[in-house]
C-alpha cells in the first residue's frame, strides 16, 4: 500500500458526507431510495418523509416510499391506485392528498384524479376529481383547503392559469381567481396567510419565467412580488425556517443546482448553498430542522435519473 494512502482514505471518509457549502447552509447525503425514479412528489408527515409516484423508463409508477430520518432507513408502502408522475401533493390533517398527474412521458395523459393516503392505516382512497385533467400543477394548503394552481392539460397540449380549491371537509371543489400567467412546472407555496406562485414555464423549458405572483384569499386577488433571481422551471419548493426555498430546474444542456430563498418579512430574495448537483423532476419537504430533496433527474428530461436523498440544513 503506498505511503499515506490509509490517511488519505480516512480523510475522504470524513469529508464525503458533507457536500457543497457555498452560501448559507450545508448539504449532506443520506441513504438512497430503494430505486431511482424522477418526476416524483414529496411530503412530510409525522416526522417521516414520503416519496410519491414518479416515472421509471417513461412510465408512471404507483410507488410510495417512506423514509425514517432517525434510522436512515426506507420501507415500501401500499401502492397508489394508479401510477402517476408530475403529480401535485398536499398534506391535510396528517394525510397526503395527490392531485392530477400524467400517466407517462412526455407529459402524456393528464388525469383529474385525486387520491388520499393515510400513513397510519397505509391505505388509499379516491376523492372528488378536479373539473378538468391537468398535471405539473402547483399545490399549497391554506386554512385546511388545497389550492391547485396552473398546470398542463391533456397530452402536453397547453398550459393553464386555472386556480381550483378543494375542501377536504366537504369534498367539494370551487374556483378562485386565475393565475395572472398560465404556466406549469412552477413552485406554489403558502406562508403567512398568502400563496406564492413562483417561476415555471409557459410552454417548454426555454420559456422559463421569473414571475412571482402572490394570492390573497381575503380579496381573491393576485399581486406581483419580487421576481425569482434565476428564471427556472421544473422546480422543487418548501417553506423552511420562515423562508420560501426554491430549488433546481432544467434548461438543456444542463440542470440548475440553484437554491434561492424568499423572505416574506423583508420582501427580498437571498442565495443559499446550492445543491451538490443540478436536478429537476424532484420534490422537497421539511421535517425537523432539515429540508429533504429526493430522486429526480440530474440532467434535462429523463437524463441521469437518480436515487439520491440529499438534506439541507441551516443553523
Amino acid at each position: 500500500m503506498p505511503k499515506g494512502f490509509l490517511a488519505g482514505a480516512i480523510l475522504a471518509l470524513i469529508v464525503v458526507p458533507a457536500l457543497a457549502q457555498n452560501g448559507d447552509g450545508h448539504w449532506t447525503m443520506k441513504k438512497p431510495l430503494p430505486a431511482p425514479r424522477n418526476e416524483v412528489a414529496l411530503a412530510a408527515v409525522g416526522g417521516k418523509l414520503y416519496v410519491v409516484g414518479g416515472s421509471v423508463g417513461g412510465n408512471a409508477v404507483p410507488l410510495i416510499d417512506e423514509y425514517d430520518p432517525p434510522s436512515d432507513g426506507w420501507r415500501v408502502r401500499a401502492a397508489m391506485p394508479k401510477g402517476l408522475d408530475h403529480l401535485g401533493l398536499a398534506v391535510v390533517g396528517g394525510k397526503i392528498i395527490t392531485v392530477g398527474g400524467f400517466i407517462g412521458s412526455v407529459h402524456r395523459g393528464a388525469v383529474s384524479d385525486v387520491y388520499e393516503y393515510d400513513p397510519t392505516a397505509n391505505t388509499w382512497r379516491a376523492l372528488a376529481p378536479m373539473k378538468n385533467a391537468r398535471a405539473s400543477v402547483g399545490v399549497a394548503v391554506l386554512d385546511g383547503k388545497v389550492h391547485v394552481i396552473g398546470g398542463r392539460g391533456v397530452d402536453n397540449s397547453f398550459t393553464v392559469a386555472t386556480h381550483e380549491v378543494f375542501d377536504p371537509a366537504t369534498g367539494q371543489w370551487s374556483e378562485r381567481a386565475a393565475l395572472p400567467k398560465a404556466r406549469d412546472h412552477l413552485a406554489v407555496v403558502a406562508i403567512d396567510g398568502k400563496i406564492h406562485a413562483i417561476g415555471g414555464r409557459v410552454t417548454n423549458p426555454a420559456s422559463r419565467v421569473a414571475e412571482h405572483d402572490i394570492y390573497d384569499p381575503k380579496t381573491n386577488t393576485w399581486t406581483t412580488g419580487p421576481p425569482l433571481p434565476t428564471a427556472r422551471s421544473g422546480l422543487a419548493s418548501a417553506v423552511y425556517q420562515g423562508l420560501i426555498v426554491v430549488l433546481g430546474g432544467e434548461l438543456a444542456p444542463d440542470t440548475f443546482p440553484n437554491n434561492e430563498a424568499y423572505d416574506p418579512k423583508s420582501n427580498t430574495w437571498r442565495t443559499l448553498a446550492p445543491m451538490p448537483h443540478g436536478r429537476h423532476g424532484t420534490g422537497a419537504a421539511v421535517t425537523g430542522n432539515n429540508l429533504y430533496v429526493a430522486a429526480g433527474s440530474l440532467k434535462p428530461g429523463s437524463g441521469e435519473v437518480t436515487d439520491q436523498l440529499i438534506v439541507f440544513a441551516m443553523p
